[in-house]
């Protein structure tokens, strides 16, 4: 079914070039889009020309018209004026309507196979068989983006993703549910994760000038064939998720660079609290200061240097080296020991993990 305010798009531009008013109705004599200054009630004519044989009739000096999706009547057009001319203009109208109904038909029939493509819901033979009929290249290089925002998603949404990118034959934009809107690319033969990198930071730059608010995007690995759209799908989304956990102040988060924190991710909760329980002997990093937690982030983003990172915290050497030593002795991990601190940062986007998944359970 082809959206109102398409309907309306549609009959103001039709008005602009002939100057004729139109409206189009359900079969009720319900109005849809009209481009009257007043709305009318033409259900006591639309009625009688629903239930005759008649494709186009004139009733009181406006031609009425039947439009049809496959042979089943959907709306009736109305066209201000019973001249040869308004008849004329009004089967125009009455064909671009129709035409619209095949396009968006169409697009609903491919947006319906998508949805279940990537939701796993198809046959391997269905996949095959159905993009046949949809023309859909099977053996193409894709990839999966989610958008995520504050607001959520409705068709109107959707169709504002699309003329932002643009209408792309080779970008298809669904969702499947109302939190996050999903974009199918082809790719280049060329194109790798530099070019995904940059397409995904435009559109985000896009949507923000857009008036978005708290766009996340993030994004899978490349696939080759339609059959592993979903597993491209399934990879955005974990790192959608995983993203909010370990990766706050990115915007854009590709599936490839998650690295632990995917590991971390999959982990049930009894196995991470026993985990922290035998590192920490049963206290929680929370318990540590705010002065001893910066001095921890602080040291593992200077890969362990203890100079640079006295440097950046401006305190002596010696007192980070005592603050590592004391570190030490409350938790047994000496973090200039490299195995040691490898324990200790798992340890830390472990708790990380737990605080989120207790987070959502509220």
């Amino acid at each position: 079914m082809i959206s109102n305010q398409i309907l309306q798009n549609t009959i103001e531009g039709l008005k602009g070039i002939t100057r004729i008013d139109f409206c189009v109705m359900d079969t009720d004599g319900k109005s849809l889009a009209s481009t009257f200054a007043e709305q009318e009630n033409y259900e006591e004519e639309v009625v009688p020309f629903v239930e005759s044989p008649a494709d186009s009739q004139v009733v009181q000096g406006y031609q009425f018209f039947k439009i049809f999706d496959e042979h089943q009547l959907e709306y009736v057009l109305l066209a201000n004026g019973g001249s040869d001319d308004v008849y004329m203009v009004g089967k125009i109208a009455a064909f671009q309507i129709q035409n619209l109904l095949i396009a968006y038909k169409e697009r609903f029939d491919k947006d319906n196979f998508i949805k279940n493509l990537l939701l796993d819901n198809l046959l391997l033979v269905d996949i095959y068989n159905r993009a046949k009929k949809l023309h859909i290249d099977t053996e193409v290089r894709r990839v999966i983006f989610i958008i995520e925002t504050k607001q959520e998603k409705d068709s109107n949404a959707l169709d504002n993703v699309r003329n932002l990118i643009g209408n792309r034959a080779k970008v298809f934009v669904t969702a499947v549910d109302e939190k996050n809107i999903i974009i199918v690319r082809e790719l280049e033969p060329g194109d790798g994760h530099a070019e995904l990198d940059k397409e995904a930071h435009n559109l985000y730059n896009l949507l923000v000038e857009d008036g978005e608010e708290d766009v996340l995007i993030a994004y899978g690995t490349i696939v080759n064939d339609i059959k592993e759209v979903s597993k491209s799908y399934k990879e955005a989304k974990l790192a959608l998720d995983v993203g909010k956990i370990f990766f706050g102040e990115r915007n854009v988060i590709a599936y490839s660079t998650l690295g632990i924190g995917r590991l971390i991710y999959q982990l049930p909760i009894p196995l991470c609290k026993m985990f922290i329980r035998e590192i920490f002997e049963g206290k929680s990093p929370d318990d540590f200061d705010e002065e001893t937690l910066t001095t921890i982030n602080k040291f593992f983003e200077n890969n362990l240097n203890v100079s640079e990172t006295s440097r950046q915290l401006y305190i002596h050497r010696n007192t980070l080296v005592y603050r590592l030593d004391k570190l030490q002795k409350s938790t047994g991990l000496d973090l200039r020991v490299f195995e040691d601190a490898i324990t200790f940062k798992i340890a830390l986007m472990v708790v990380r993990y737990m605080k989120y998944m207790e987070s959502m359970e509220y």
